[in-house]
Order: C-alpha cells, then sequence, then structure tokens
C-alpha cells in the first residue's frame, strides 16, 4: 500500500488521500468484508497520525462501508444484498435518465461534445489495454461512466452517483477479478456510446439496462463462492 506520508504535493489534505486510499483498499477487497480494522493499524499503514485515518473512517462509516462497534473496534462492512439493490436502482435510475440526456443534446459540432469524444476514445482505448488487471480495468469504467455524467454538468447527481456506486463496485471488483468478462464489458461501453453519438436515446436506454443489470446475474455465483462476504 502506498505511504502516504510520501504524497503531501498532491494538493489534497491527509485526510482526503487516507480517505481514498483506505476505501480503494475497501472496494479492492484488499481489506476483507468482516475484517476487523484499528486507527493505529492503519495510521501504521500509511505513514501518517491517527488524526487523519479517524477523519477517513467517519466518511466511510456515512457511507456504510465500515461499521463502527462501540466499544469493539472498527469491521469493514459485509456487502449489503440489500444496499446492493438499493444501489442498483438509484444508479439505474439516475445513469439511464443521465445517459439519455446527453444522447438526446449531442452535436459534432458542440465542442464540449468533441472533447468528451476524444476523452471516450482514449478511455476505451486503455480498457482494451487493461482486461487481464481488474484494478485498473474497474477505475477505467469508472471514469467512462463519469465522462459521460459530467457532460450534464449536473454535480448533484454525479456526487449522488459515485457515493452510491462504492456498495456497488465491491462486487463489481469481485466479479471482475473471478469472471473475467472485460471484453463484453467494453464491447457494451463502446457500443453504449456509439449510440450516445447518434443521438439514438432508445438505444442507450436497452444497452444500458442490460449493462448495468449484469450484476443481478453474477451475484448467486458469487455468493456461493465468497459466503462470508455478504449479509442480507
Amino acid at each position: 500500500m502506498t505511504n502516504l506520508s510520501e504524497l503531501k504535493q498532491t494538493g489534497k489534505s491527509l485526510g482526503e488521500q487516507a480517505h481514498e486510499a483506505i476505501r480503494d483498499s475497501v472496494i479492492t477487497l484488499r481489506l476483507v468484508p468482516g475484517e476487523m480494522v484499528y486507527e493505529n493499524q492503519l495510521a501504521a499503514t500509511y505513514g501518517i497520525s491517527r488524526t487523519p485515518v479517524r477523519e477517513a473512517i467517519r466518511k466511510l462509516a456515512v457511507e456504510e462501508l465500515i461499521d463502527v462497534l462501540p466499544q469493539r473496534g472498527t469491521r469493514i462492512a459485509h456487502i449489503s444484498e440489500r444496499k446492493l439493490k438499493d444501489a442498483a436502482f438509484v444508479r439505474s435510475s439516475l445513469e439511464m435518465s443521465a445517459f439519455r440526456s446527453v444522447a438526446k443534446e449531442w452535436s459534432e459540432t458542440s465542442e464540449s461534445c468533441r472533447r468528451l469524444k476524444q476523452q471516450v476514445q482514449l478511455n476505451l482505448a486503455e480498457q482494451h489495454k487493461a482486461q487481464n488487471n481488474p484494478k485498473v480495468f474497474l477505475q477505467l469504467d469508472e471514469a467512462f461512466h463519469r465522462l459521460i455524467l459530467q457532460q450534464l454538468g449536473n454535480d448533484t447527481l454525479l456526487n449522488v452517483v459515485l457515493q452510491m456506486r462504492g456498495h456497488l463496485n465491491r462486487i463489481r471488483y469481485l466479479a471482475l477479478e473471478q469472471l473475467h468478462d472485460m471484453e463484453r464489458l467494453v464491447n457494451e461501453h463502446e457500443a453504449l456510446f456509439a449510440a450516445v453519438t447518434r443521438n439514438d436515446d432508445i438505444a442507450v436506454a436497452q444497452i444500458l439496462s442490460g449493462h448495468l443489470n449484469k450484476m443481478h446475474n453474477d451475484l448467486p455465483a458469487l455468493k456461493q463462492r465468497f459466503a462470508d462476504y455478504f449479509k442480507p
């Protein structure tokens, strides 16, 4: 893991860096669901004081990625099936509306659309290269969706979607690592963006619906294989 004391020039506070680093460890399951963690342990791991770690834990508790147990300590939250369903519904509802809006408003003469197209094409090229690296692929997948959501200029929507995706990303990372389905995901991303650029919001809805609902198909096999990670 990265020693955060080496990253003071990033422009972010140590508390923000600690939150991002610990959250990343939760998402990528280096910190295992159900595992007990302690401020002094995390502070030593990241080479910082306990104060920024405490700040990070508070934020992660608000996101329900960490459980604070009175008189007992802090535990990495189990993957909640209820939370997954709730987050998937919110994500699907908001992203569906957002992607369709971007498709309807797409114009090849728009400078912002041309810039977005260049960014997405670079992102898709990197996705093809990262198909053997689940962590990098998940980051690129996140960036792909974020680029299109940002096109709306709705910061509230973007923040809600990104926070909700924290719960989904643990199961998505597990699926990437275990099921090796990256090629299909890249192809769906390419088809989805092609539909956006031809103003076909109906096709966007159809492709995105199947794309986002894949998690429900993967869940039974992952639960069977990693039963200790889950709770109802």
